[in-house]
């Protein structure tokens, strides 16, 4: 639970987000290498630029391109610098401080001063200092002063001193422990887990949305080919009943159904190309294509995978057990539970007594210029010479310990009323148990989640089924009607309408496939499985 913080953590193997680090996809056994710029750019139509991308290829430039989740990632790398914050507690802290002060005062008597007593002092302290693991603290400080006074029958003037000190204080029931010192850093490793598990989320979310768009696109371009193919079969059969037309074999009528066919095949292709470029221009954005090239509207994507059926066979308890252990909002939902745990057991400590044991040591040293009297007699205030005497001598003293003194004491606080202690308590243990039925709701929702998930994934496979013998069964269809055509024992509308038909089933057969692979992508979203199956990892360093 109380793990030191991380150098890195599980996700897109990366280095370097917005310039703090470079970029490393890998998928599979090998590294998928692609430009910064342009990928399989070719030249289309007109002024138009065709990108060739895979599905792999896009997935690897949203990870390295998309805005959303290169903030994302920066998020734990603030989350570990909170923890180096909190380490820092535990950093030793110097100070010093210094005074001077001279003071006047009037002399109420004359075995003080004559007329006006003054004194000059000066003082300094170095103190070192110390937080310890178990909760308690230890110093070291060294204090200095100088004193020089007018005042009568002194025997050392001006004096110099110095103490060094030696002090510790340990709290015994509140604040005690390794785990009550270490707070803070607890807290912050269990925020930079929490964010890590966001991350992945994200990751999961974005591997699903590039996917579908994806697909979708696909989806787009193979309709827009189906509607042309079927745009260009009535537009032969126009121009046949046109011959036959003119020869008197047919009606003028059958023209102008046949017309009339190919005017709305005509509409249907500006709407299925409209599709295209609106599926072109969200996929543009998902990638954040616009961090590699400019004019973006004159390029145009052409996906260089085919959707494929290949029968998934999912066990819902499996599938279930899987999403369980590596959803990343669950993961970070039991990441909160542990800090909740944390912060009710650090609420328990603090509604005990204070109680702290000190512990001193120190050695003072004295020195200055001795002061002799006649007859070694100060109340005669006949000065008959000085001794000098150095400042380094009470230092001297000081550190050979030349008078010791030690004291030990323990101080117990007894708050009358606890109240905020105690209404701290009563949250922390509210904030458990609604953390304890969040996962259990979540665990619920993921439970429906997942039954939906995977019955689209069997439904959509069997539609695939479905409309593929459909599509087979409406070519047959056509084929036949259009050998009675030209034997004269149909009419031009049947044909058109087995036309539409297979058209129809070719554009299911095409949305069951799509459907089928995005149901796929949803269900590994759903688990938490996508950056797994698409061998996506992540490591953040710094440079």
């Amino acid at each position: 639970m109380n793990s030191p913080p991380k150098s890195h953590f599980p996700g897109l193997l990366a280095r370097g987000i917005l310039g703090l680090c470079a970029l490393v996809i890998v998928f599979g056994a090998g590294a998928l290498a692609v430009p910064a710029a342009q990928a399989s750019l070719g030249q289309a139509s007109g002024n138009e630029k065709n990108l060739e991308l895979s599905l792999d290829e896009c997935i690897v430039k949203t990870l390295k391109n998309n805005l959303g989740l290169a903030a994302e990632m920066l998020t734990p790398r603030m989350m570990d610098e909170a923890v180096t914050v909190a380490r820092e507690k535990f950093y030793p802290t110097v100070s010093f401080s210094y005074n001077k002060q001279s003071t006047e005062t009037a002399s109420y008597s004359f075995l003080d001063a004559s007329d006006v007593v003054s004194t000059r002092q000066n003082d300094n302290t170095t103190q070192l200092s110390q937080v310890l693991p178990g909760g308690g603290s230890l110093s070291v400080s060294l204090y200095n002063y100088l004193s020089d006074s007018n005042r009568r029958f002194q025997t050392i003037n001006p004096r110099y001193g110095s103490t060094l000190r030696f002090s510790f204080s340990q709290p015994l029931l509140k604040d005690f422990g390794f785990r009550m010192s270490r707070r803070e850093i607890i807290v912050a490793g269990f925020n930079r887990d929490v964010s890590e598990e966001n991350l992945n989320q994200v990751l999961e979310n974005t591997i699903y949305r590039v996917e579908s768009g994806y697909w979708i696109l696909v989806y787009s371009r193979e309709n827009l080919n189906v509607v042309r193919q079927s745009l260009k079969l009535a537009e032969e059969l126009l121009e046949n009943n046109r011959i036959q037309v003119e020869a008197g074999m047919l009606p003028p009528i059958e023209l102008l159904t046949a017309e009339a066919e190919v005017k709305l095949r005509q509409a249907e292709i500006l709407e299925a190309e409209a599709q295209v470029k609106n599926n072109e221009e969200l996929l543009k954005t998902i990638i954040n294509l616009s961090a590699e090239m400019d004019d973006l509207k004159s390029v145009r994507i052409t996906p260089t995978d085919t959707p494929t059926v290949d029968r998934a066979d999912v066990d819902f308890d499996q599938a279930l057990e899987t999403a369980i252990r590596k959803r990343p909002d669950l993961q970070a939902l039991r990441i909160g539970l542990k800090n909740r745990e944390f912060d009710l057991s650090y609420a328990k400590n603090q509604l005990l007594p204070d109680v702290r044991l000190q512990l001193s040591y120190w050695s003072p040293g004295l020195s200055g210029d001795q002061i002799l009297y006649q007859d070694g007699n100060a109340l005669s205030g006949i000065v008959v010479g000085t001794v000098p005497g150095k400042q380094s001598t009470a230092l001297k003293d000081a550190f050979r310990f030349t008078y010791a003194n030690s004291s030990i004491g323990v101080t117990v606080s007894l708050p009358v009323s606890n109240v905020l202690s105690r209404a701290y308590h009563a949250q922390a243990k509210t904030s458990l148990e609604r953390a304890k039925l969040l996962i259990k709701n979540q665990e619920q929702q993921l439970t429906l989640e997942l039954g939906n998930a995977v019955r689209a994934v069997e439904t959509n496979y069997l539609r695939t089924q479905a409309y593929k013998a459909a599509r087979e069964l409406a070519q047959q269809k056509l084929e036949a009607e259009l050998e009675k055509l030209q034997v004269g024992m149909s009419t031009n509308y049947l044909v058109l309408q087995y036309q539409r038909d297979r058209a129809n089933a070719q554009t299911l057969e095409l949305k069951a496939l799509i459907d089928y692979k995005i149901s796929l992508a949803e269900l590994d979203r759903v688990m938490g499985v996508g950056r797994e199956r698409q061998n996506v990892n992540v490591v953040l360093e710094s440079w």
